[in-house]
C-alpha cells in the first residue's frame, strides 16, 4: 500500500523571551546614544550584567526527534496532554511552518483545519473563502462548484454566505471552516480539536462527516482530548508526551496506555507554570485533589463513602460570568457526568463575578454512586459563551473500591460506570 504520510526525525525548535526592541523604529538621537552605549554594554556582559529593558531568549522543543510512517486510507488519532507537541506536528504536515531538524513527505492534497476559521479572510464573505480555499487546495473551479451547494447545507449558514466572515460569530465561523475542510475532498485530512467550539448537536454531525470520510479511504490525523470520538474514529493512534512519540498501537492500546501511564498515582495533580498557557489569563490553575471523608488526599476511594474533589486555583485579575467545574469519564473516554461550581443559581448570583486572589472550588459525591474501576477527571475554567481560560480533558484519575459495595454477594461483573443502592421494597401478595 501506497504512503501517504512519510516522517523522518522531525524536531521542531521555537525561541522564547525573545526582546521585541529589535522591531522597534528608533529616531536618530536613539541611533546615536545606542552607539555611545555600545562600549558600555560589552564591559557589562562581561561582567555579567545586562541593560536595563533587555529581555533574555531561550528556546524550548516542541518535537524531539518523531517518525512515522501512514499508509493511504488509515486513519490516525494522536493523543498527548497539552503542550505535548500534537498542534505543532499537525502545523509542519499542513506545511503551516517548517521542521527545525527532519524531513517530512506529504503525498497529496492536504485539507487542514487547526483552530477554527484557518485560512479564512476575514474581509471576504463565505462564498469567497470556500473558492479560495479550494484554489488553495489546487482544485479547479469545477470542483468546488460540484461541492458548494452541499458545503453550504452541512455549515447551514446559507443566510450568511454571502456576508464577510469577520462579522460571523465563533459557532458560524467553526461550521464554515469543518464544511470545507471536510467536503473539497482533499486526499489528506489534518483535523486538531476544534470541534468543542460548536453545540453538541454540531459535534456529532462532524463526527459523522468525520466517520464517512474515513470509510471513503482518505486518510486523516485527528487530533482530540476526546478519548471516545479517538476509539470511535481511528484504528491505530499515536501517544506523544514532551514532544516525543512514546506509543504507537492500535488505538485501544494506545487510549488505554495514555489514560493509564500519565495520571498522576497521588491523588492531587498540581499544575508547572510550562503547563499553564498565556491565554488562560488571569485564570491559573494551582493543584486538584480527590480527597476522603476525613480529609486525606488518596487516589482510591470506597464507593460506600463519600468522596470530595478540591480545585484550587488563582485570579490575577477579577473575571465576571466565571465558573469552574469539571468532566468525569471513565478510562474509555465514556463520560460519566460534568458539573460546574455555579450551577446552583444562588451560587452563581453570589460568586458570578470574582475578584482577583485564591480560591478553592470543592464538592461532594456521595457514597453509593461509583461502580468498580478508574475514573478520569478532567476540569474546565470558562465564562460561558464569551471565553475559555483552561481546560485539561485529563488532569487526574482515581480508583474505586467496591467493597461492601450493593451486590457484591453476587460473583459477575456489574456493567457500568455507576452502581446506586436503591431502596428497593419486596412486597408478598399472596
Amino acid at each position: 500500500m501506497t504512503t501517504a504520510i512519510s516522517v523522518h526525525n522531525i524536531s521542531k525548535q521555537y525561541k522564547i523571551g525573545a526582546a521585541q526592541q529589535k522591531f522597534q523604529y528608533n529616531m536618530f538621537r536613539d541611533v546615536l546614544i545606542d552607539t555611545l552605549m555600545t562600549p558600555v554594554r560589552v564591559v557589562q556582559a562581561l561582567r555579567g550584567k545586562g541593560m536595563r529593558g533587555t529581555t533574555s531568549t531561550s528556546t524550548i522543543w516542541a518535537l524531539s526527534d518523531v517518525s512515522f510512517d501512514l499508509e493511504e486510507g488509515k486513519v490516525l488519532g494522536i493523543v498527548g496532554r497539552n503542550g505535548a507537541g500534537k498542534s505543532t506536528l499537525l502545523k509542519i504536515l499542513s506545511r503551516v511552518t517548517e521542521p527545525t531538524k527532519g524531513t517530512v513527505s506529504v503525498r497529496g492534497r492536504v485539507g487542514s483545519l487547526l483552530e477554527v476559521g484557518t485560512g479564512f479572510h476575514p474581509e471576504l464573505t463565505g462564498r469567497e473563502n470556500i473558492y479560495m480555499n479550494g484554489a488553495i487546495l489546487g482544485m479547479k473551479r469545477a470542483e468546488i462548484d460540484r461541492n458548494f451547494d452541499e458545503i453550504v447545507d452541512f455549515s447551514e449558514v446559507g443566510q450568511f454566505i454571502d456576508t464577510p466572515v469577520k462579522r460571523y460569530s465563533s459557532g458560524m465561523y467553526l461550521r464554515l471552516a469543518f464544511a470545507v475542510a471536510a467536503h473539497l475532498e482533499p486526499e489528506i485530512l489534518v483535523v486538531d480539536e476544534v470541534l468543542a467550539v460548536g453545540d453538541a448537536e454540531f459535534q456529532r454531525k462532524c463526527l459523522g462527516k468525520m466517520n464517512d470520510v474515513a470509510q471513503e479511504g482518505r486518510t486523516v490525523l485527528f487530533v482530540s482530548h476526546n478519548m471516545s470520538a479517538i476509539l470511535r474514529l481511528t484504528n491505530e493512534a499515536i501517544v506523544l508526551n514532551k514532544g516525543q512519540l512514546i506509543k504507537r498501537a492500535p488505538t485501544a492500546e494506545a487510549v488505554d496506555f495514555y489514560l493509564s501511564s500519565g495520571q498522576a498515582e497521588s491523588g492531587q495533580r498540581v499544575w508547572g507554570a510550562d503547563e499553564i498557557p498565556t491565554a488562560s489569563q488571569p485564570f491559573r490553575p494551582v493543584a486538584i485533589r480527590i480527597k476522603d471523608r476525613r480529609g486525606n488526599v488518596v487516589d482510591t476511594v470506597r464507593s460506600t463513602e463519600p468522596l470530595i474533589i478540591e480545585w484550587e486555583y488563582q485570579l490575577d485579575g477579577p473575571v465576571t460570568g466565571l465558573r469552574v467545574g469539571m468532566y468525569l469519564s471513565t478510562m474509555r473516554g465514556e463520560y460519566v457526568f460534568t458539573a460546574f461550581d455555579t450551577d446552583d443559581a444562588e451560587q452563581y448570583e453570589q460568586f458570578g463575578a470574582r475578584q482577583a486572589g485564591r480560591y478553592i472550588s470543592s464538592c461532594e459525591i456521595p457514597a453509593d454512586f461509583f461502580n468498580e474501576g478508574r475514573y478520569s477527571l478532567g476540569v474546565n475554567a470558562s465564562s460561558f459563551g464569551v471565553k475559555r481560560y483552561f481546560m485539561d480533558e485529563n488532569a487526574l484519575s482515581f480508583s474505586v473500591d467496591i467493597s461492601g459495595a450493593p451486590g457484591t454477594q453476587w460473583p459477575e461483573v456489574r456493567q457500568g460506570p455507576i452502581r446506586p443502592r436503591f431502596d428497593w421494597k419486596i412486597e408478598k401478595l399472596d
